[in-house]
């Protein structure tokens, strides 16, 4: 009897698990739905559809409640290689203002040339290579599009935003002019403080290996001690700037030698990325004596987290991946 009871007790226990469960995913798909027939509302509010989450979180931060956003490239999935599906076009055809990286991320063949179609659509990494183009990275002869791995750099964004969405809405003008200028002054903070919790970490320690070329801008803005501080030789990576490119034994040997020669003990692997290729590496390194491990935790690169974490804000993913980083190499200086 009591056995019959202890069995009804785990039944009804996974039952509930169960359905909670299915509540949660209902309510994520629910919420989904209602935040794009939300942005497809005639409410007075600007329509801005951005590609990736990094510039949402700046075009949120400038528009406040005087637009509607929406984010076409959604979770874990690589905007490098993204291809347009069902209801895509859409959006793009319903947004009064589109913002997308540029620079070749949004390189997937549907997308970029609706992009490049529409009317009010803007590049707002190519508008910061107008504005600086000796600030723009190049790797193996093809521009690096990961702008928003130096805050100094993403910041350059804002202005261009700004302008756009007073094209749509001059009335509002003085009010994304304020907040733009504001955001900048904490993209500036958070941008210094990165580099006091870097400058913490010995400089011999300093020697970043993450899953695909994506931290460039990254090991040049916090891993030198200063622009002419050789940050080249700060940072390597298996894959290449496109994730989606085939690796070659020699992308894998010279990453190994890259460990060897800087005598690096931990590599980072990416939220978006596979760890394959890390754990290839890790495994050889450790056949030819030196002991490799791969952080626990990720770091953000092409994704940010998820809404309502620290990671869900492009800020606090910045913020994220330098302590991620900083608590490995402390840890690894003390054993």
């Amino acid at each position: 009897m009591k056995l019959k009871k202890l069995c009804i007790f785990f039944l009804g226990a996974l039952l509930a698990v169960a359905l909670a469960a299915c509540s949660k995913q209902n309510n994520s798909s629910q919420e989904r739905g209602n935040s794009l027939t939300v942005w497809m509302e005639d409410n007075g509010k600007i329509k801005v559809l951005s590609t990736v989450r990094m510039i949402d979180d700046l075009v949120g931060e400038i528009g406040k409640e005087r637009v509607d956003r929406l984010t076409l490239i959604h979770g874990e999935i690589d905007p490098h290689s993204y291809e347009m599906v069902k209801g895509d076009d859409e959006k793009i055809s319903f947004a009064q203002v589109i913002f997308y990286n540029g620079l070749g991320l949004e390189h997937g063949a549907s997308l970029s040339h609706r992009l490049q179609k529409h009317p009010n659509a803007m590049a707002v990494a190519e508008a910061v290579r107008n504005l600086y183009p000796e600030r723009i990275l190049k790797r193996g002869g093809q521009v690096d599009p990961h702008v928003w791995m130096d805050i100094s750099l993403w910041k350059e964004t804002i202005d261009p935003i700004v302008a756009a969405l007073t094209a749509v809405s001059p009335k509002d003008g003085e009010f994304f002019h304020a907040n733009g200028e504001s955001l900048k002054a904490r993209m500036l903070a958070v941008h210094e403080e990165i580099g006091q919790i870097m400058n913490k970490v010995p400089e011999d320690k300093r020697f970043l290996v993450t899953s695909h070329d994506s931290f460039h801008y990254f090991a040049r803005a916090y891993l030198a001690d200063s622009e002419n501080g050789q940050w080249q030789q700060r940072f390597i990576a298996p894959e290449g700037l496109a994730p989606e490119a085939q690796i070659s034994p020699a992308d894998i040997q010279a990453v190994i030698d890259y460990l060897f020669h800087h005598r690096v003990n931990i590599v980072f692997s990416e939220s978006n990325m596979s760890r394959d290729a890390l754990r290839k590496i890790v495994e050889a390194s450790s056949k030819k004596g030196l002991k490799v491990e791969i952080a626990e935790a990720y770091l953000h690169s092409d994704a940010m987290g998820e809404q309502g974490t620290e990671t869900g804000t492009y800020l606090g993913m910045m913020r994220h991946n330098a302590q991620i980083m900083a608590d490995a190499w402390t840890k690894k200086k003390e054993e």
